[in-house]
């Protein structure tokens, strides 16, 4: 069984080899340690050495998928964010005509053709993709974050335009990207990070009013074109996980193991069976701060609890400079251990 057939199964809850393995994004700033550690040379040498199952390949990391003519990025705010709660151009919206003023992204200014010679180039490994879809975030910083949250009471019909707007963009262009790539996509890989260390950023019934209906849209859309459909959300999001296994995602990751109600334990006793499992390994404290053979015995008690399906990786999908190199190895290794 090969690395995509492998992946493909776990995520669909079907019998494979053995667990899988995906070792996240090592920030930039931690890949000369890795190389000088590894004596490799670059991301797919790393990947190939440890044996990762996985390529994330999205136009998100590939410079210049948006040609503005005026090389503006998708929802520019107009500044340089210095903070995530700064607030943006909507802060003080009261009326939806108003954003009409805003110029809003323009899927004619994507180019998707070398999203799509990596995924050409992508092997044996499972290709998750997609554009990041990032939601929330763009929501957010287009308000500032607490004008957002305080909106959503005092001006919920702005809230719903902005959404209507920011998401409209995401379906177009990764309806344009699906439907050019086809089969050489195995999953959609989108990322809204919905919890803080202890809780929802939003209570449930604005996370149901405002994020779900669209959420839902977008793991249709996936569905349609035979994607499996894989939600990263950093934070304790325990409170709507029964909600994103009815709106039929398949995978949600990172599994922020020190977040409240995040732990192994917990998501085993309650959602273990009804969807598929990756990250969980501690990056707050024991990927950064423990020895080798605490990363190991970490990782077979996690895969013990939430396998067989199950993804060996990081609990956060951007592996940070402090990360020792020997506790990504010990990671890796313990991944393929026979237990």
């Amino acid at each position: 069984m090969n690395s995509r057939e492998r992946i493909c199964n776990i995520i669909a809850r079907e019998p494979a080899d053995q667990v899988g393995l995906w070792l996240g994004n090592p920030h930039v700033d931690l890949w000369p340690d890795l190389d000088a550690y590894f004596g490799t040379e670059g991301d797919e040498a790393l990947r190939l050495k440890l044996d990762d199952d996985m390529r994330w390949i999205t136009p998100h990391h590939i410079p210049g998928y948006y040609q503005h003519p005026a090389g503006r990025k998708p929802f520019d705010l107009g500044f340089e964010k210095t903070y995530h709660g700064q607030a943006g151009p909507f802060a003080e919206t009261t009326d939806p005509k108003e954003l009409d003023d805003y110029e809003w992204p323009d899927v004619s200014y994507l180019n998707e053709e070398a999203t799509l010679n990596e995924l050409r180039n992508a092997g044996d490994f499972y290709r998750a993709s997609g554009y990041w879809t990032c939601f929330y975030h763009d929501i957010m910083d287009l308000f500032g974050m607490s004008n957002y949250l305080m909106k959503m009471y005092t001006h919920p019909e702005v809230v719903h335009a902005v959404t209507d707007r920011v998401c409209d963009y995401y379906y177009k262009a990764n309806e344009a990207l699906f439907k050019a790539a086809g089969g050489l996509i195995d999953g959609f890989f989108f990322g809204n990070d919905f919890g803080t260390q202890v809780n929802l950023i939003c209570g449930p019934k604005q996370f149901d009013e405002f994020i779900m209906p669209w959420f839902r849209t977008f793991t249709d859309l996936a569905h349609r074109y035979g994607y499996q459909v894989i939600l990263h959300s950093c934070g304790s999001i325990y409170k709507v996980i029964e909600r994103l296994i009815e709106a039929k995602v398949d995978c949600i990751h990172p599994l922020q193991a020190r977040a409240r109600n995040m732990d192994a334990e917990t998501l085993a006793r309650d959602f273990k069976g009804r969807i598929t499992f990756m990250g969980g390994i501690d990056a707050q404290h024991i990927l950064p701060h423990g020895t080798p053979q605490e990363v190991r015995e970490d990782v077979l008690r996690v895969r013990k609890l939430l396998g067989p399906d199950f993804i060996v990786s990081p609990s956060h999908e951007k592996v940070m400079p402090d990360v020792l190199p020997a506790n990504l190895e010990a990671l890796a290794l313990a991944a393929r251990e026979k237990i």
